[in-house]
């Protein structure tokens, strides 16, 4: 690291904006790449022109690019929502990943950050953002936090920082490409609509554990969908850990679609004999007892198999990822109540980034960076204005694509992910409503791993590629 640039731009407010540039180098796919990385602060105004909030991000640069028109720039955020954006940053896409093991506890610091061939800064510049209450992101001035903590706010504010961001460094003529995971779909799917009606086309979306639709996995009385789309990923963790034999997923999905579903929707008047009929079914798909699933009248709750799965034991499987095994807070508890996949990478992650932020890219601040506030998704307002019921951007998704028929999407799943499973993300995908002449825009692809799909370095290098042939196929057509 060498030649570090610091600039404060000090108005008067209370979090002036502050913008910090260090040089550093990695080993990319390419081989050896020199890059530029700024750590800033960016002001968001409110009508009057006053200070509202102050948006942390980091901008990885590649350097020696002559044309930065030519240079495309990915806006890279996660989810939660309360998450900053530090999992895509240092697991999946940046020039630096987080040396830990997968599958298993990461060990006590300290932690490595190793060079990421498998990250795509070859290909694009990338800006990873955290929304306002996450990293060091904060409400400024009069505005309190909590008012950025909702579906629409919470897109508006990030459009905002788009746009000054493209404006601050110059690159509006750039390709534009948005890059969420998990919440950061939901984001994603709203931020492309609101920017096609400001004028800003995108060249391509990377939506990473797809959640646009809330109906397709929360499930609740009155809403069966979710039981039938996550069918065929507790068919995949249940063979993963040897509970059933190798499933045949096609058949899975073909059998929740032609039998279980339709069995969901006679309610109370389906006959005792065809709930035993399927009870047995679903068991052989699951691993769980029979009698068990025809007494809970044939729903599968994915914390109820998470925690049964393995039997009488005090282990639970993870929601993140059903790969991971770990003790559960409570051995007499029917439901999972600690997640051992998200606890594996959480503390690594924490102490990673902020002596990354601190050491390496001389950012001073006494505050916590926040990775995941459960402030912020406790206190989360989930209306959507205009509409009722669950939280649904796919219609943003949809509009932003006719809107602008050039963008394309990559919808990338993990098979073993119980928090958003793909054949929920397949079953968003197939009722998009988009004309038929622009569903070939949509790709799907899969990796044999969870939510995070980058901790499984065979995955992490299948996606890689599959992000490689993505951008190649958005910036040409």
């Amino acid at each position: 690291m060498s030649e570090t640039k610091t600039e404060t731009k000090d108005e008067g407010v209370e979090r002036p904006e502050k913008s910090v540039t260090t040089t550093h180098s990695a080993r990319l796919a390419g081989g050896i790449a020199a890059y530029s990385v700024t750590v800033s602060t960016t002001n968001l105004k409110d009508e009057a022109g006053k200070d509202r909030a102050s948006v942390f991000s980091v901008a990885y640069v590649l350097d020696g690019v002559k044309d930065r028109s030519t240079r495309p720039v990915t806006f890279c955020f996660n989810g939660g929502p309360g998450s900053s954006a530090v999992w895509l940053q240092f697991g999946a896409l940046g020039p630096k990943r987080i040396d830990i093991p997968d599958v298993a506890p990461a060990p006590p610091p300290p932690h490595r950050l190793i060079d990421n061939p498998q990250g795509i800064l070859d290909v694009t510049d990338m800006v990873f953002i955290d929304p306002v209450g996450t990293g060091f992101s904060r409400a400024a001035g009069k505005t309190e936090e909590k008012e950025f903590f909702a579906v629409k706010e919470d897109v508006e504010s990030i459009c905002e920082f788009i746009k000054r961001w493209l404006t601050k460094n110059d690159r509006w003529n750039s390709p534009k490409l948005l890059a969420g995971e998990s919440y950061g779909t939901t984001r994603a799917g709203g931020i492309a609509r609101q920017l096609a009606d400001d004028g800003v086309a995108l060249s391509g979306l990377v939506l990473i554990s797809l959640a646009t639709n809330f109906q397709t996995f929360i499930a609740e009385p009155g809403n069966d969908l979710p039981y039938v789309l996550y069918l065929p990923s507790l068919a995949a963790v249940a063979a993963y850990h040897g509970v059933v034999e190798e499933q045949d997923l096609d058949a899975v999905r073909q059998f929740a679609i032609e039998e279980y579903a339709p069995a969901l929707m006679y309610g109370a008047d389906l006959s005792e004999e065809h709930k035993g009929a399927l009870a047995q079914r679903l068991s052989e798909i699951t691993g769980l007892p029979a009698d068990e699933i025809a007494r809970r009248k044939l729903r599968i709750p994915y914390l109820w198999f998470a925690r049964t799965l393995l039997g009488k034991t005090d282990k639970t499987v993870g929601r993140l990822d059903g790969r991971y095994v770990g003790p559960d807070l409570d051995p007499y508890s029917e439901l999972m109540q600690r997640d051992p996949s998200y606890d594996a990478a959480l503390s690594a992650y924490t102490a990673s980034v902020n002596a990354f932020l601190r050491s390496e890219c001389s950012w001073e601040s006494d505050e916590l960076y926040r990775v995941l506030s459960m402030d912020v998704n406790k206190g989360w307002k989930w209306k959507t204005e205009g509409r009722l019921g669950f939280v649904n951007t796919t219609e943003d998704l949809r509009l932003a694509m006719v809107a602008n028929p050039h963008m394309k999407v990559l919808v990338a799943n993990g098979i073993y992910d119980l928090a958003t499973p793909f054949f929920a993300a397949e079953h968003t995908m197939r009722h998009l409503g988009a004309p038929d002449e622009l569903r070939s825009n949509v790709r799907l692809t899969y990796y044999d791993a969870g939510h995070m799909m980058y901790f499984h370095p065979p995955s992490l290098r299948k996606l890689r590629a599959d992000l490689a042939y993505f951008y190649g196929w958005a910036l040409t057509t």
